[in-house]
């Protein structure tokens, strides 16, 4: 296989395939033969760790869970990877992985676990969650406690922009999950038990409000709670609806255009918590409670509802999930 160099997306995030090495001008591929951590068909023994596609694909990607933060390569080999509890998590445009812990947002050197950049959550509050580079090198995080709200921190640790949340709730640890910012300043924010996506200006007013109550979703008896939302191309908003157990787009008014849940899936989603939409209109999404071992941590729906590639684990679980490459070509625009 030959080296493959991997240029820079727009958003930041880099491209990493194949069995990843690194170099000093960034992630580029290793040979890697035939590795029997990927199930390329029935006959071949399964391994515990492992994906599986019908259609041949395979996917290098940043999943972080309540144990670790690993990055595997398209075989699902571990290449980097950072013990403890993290919730959201990027690969940088230079190599380096940024991801929440809870109590911190941390940026990690590529290939090592050098600390080069943190911010430690403020004494008022309990928990970090979202955390996203922002393309001016800022960064921005959410803050749940006492004083919710939506923090953009520069490189030096200055505080640039302040949001105060209106999460409809006292449970500190249920307020909010991963917000983004849209492409127009604004913010998207899930608040879980409100029931609620809220689009928040920079000031703090609510502009937009996107209720996962709706009857023909299951009304909030199926707690319908929102976890992480994602701007896609056209505007659209696509929602991973928890305990719910769905994913959802809504159009620009809250309406539904498209849904997939168990029924479509043989019973694949267990706590959809991250998830990312591929370019080719694909939906990759991360079932944080799945026990069985038949059923994957993570997998990949088409369109049409068709499961077309999963991720097999043990011990794992996927709180968040960044496909960085598929097939040794990477993703770019990234939508999650």
């Amino acid at each position: 296989m030959n080296l493959l160099s991997l240029k820079p997306n727009l958003l930041g995030i880099i491209a990493l395939c194949g069995m990843i090495g690194l170099s000093q001008s960034g992630w580029t591929q290793a040979p890697s033969g035939k590795s029997p951590n990927f199930a390329r068909n029935k006959t071949e023994a399964k391994a515990p760790i492992r994906q599986e596609s019908s259609e041949g694909i395979r996917h290098s990607f940043l999943m972080t869970g309540s144990t670790t933060s690993v990055l595997y390569d398209e075989d699902s080999n571990v290449v980097w990877e950072v013990k403890g509890y993290s919730r959201d998590g990027y690969v940088l445009e230079n190599g380096n992985i940024l991801i929440s812990t809870g109590k911190a947002a941390r940026e990690y050197r590529k290939g090592t676990k050098e600390i080069i950049w943190e911010y430690n959550l403020s004494a008022e509050n309990e928990e970090v969650g979202t955390v996203q580079r922002l393309p001016n090198g800022s960064t921005m995080l959410v803050e749940l406690g006492v004083n919710p709200r939506i923090l953009e921190v520069a490189q030096d640790g200055t505080i640039e922009v302040e949001v105060k949340l209106q999460p409809e709730t006292d449970n500190n640890h249920m307020q909010t999950r991963m917000a983004r910012k849209r492409a127009n300043g604004n913010y998207l924010v899930p608040h879980l038990l409100a029931f609620k996506i809220k689009e928040y200006t920079p000031t703090g007013e609510v502009v937009r409000v996107i209720p996962t109550d709706l009857p023909e979703l299951g009304g909030r008896e199926v707690n319908n709670w929102p976890f992480t939302v994602i701007e896609l191309d056209n505007g659209n908003i696509l929602a991973n609806l928890t305990h719910g157990h769905k994913t959802v787009e809504f159009d620009l008014q809250g309406k539904v255009v498209w849904r997939v849940d168990n029924s479509h899936v043989d019973g694949q989603f267990a706590d959809p918590c991250g998830g990312q939409r591929l370019p080719n209109g694909n939906t990759v999404i991360g079932a944080y409670a799945a026990k069985a071992v038949d059923k994957p941590k993570v997998f990949e729906v088409t369109r049409d509802k068709k499961v077309v590639w999963e991720f097999f684990h043990p011990t794992a679980n996927a709180h968040e999930i960044h496909i960085i490459t598929t097939n040794g070509k990477r993703v770019d625009p990234v939508m999650r």
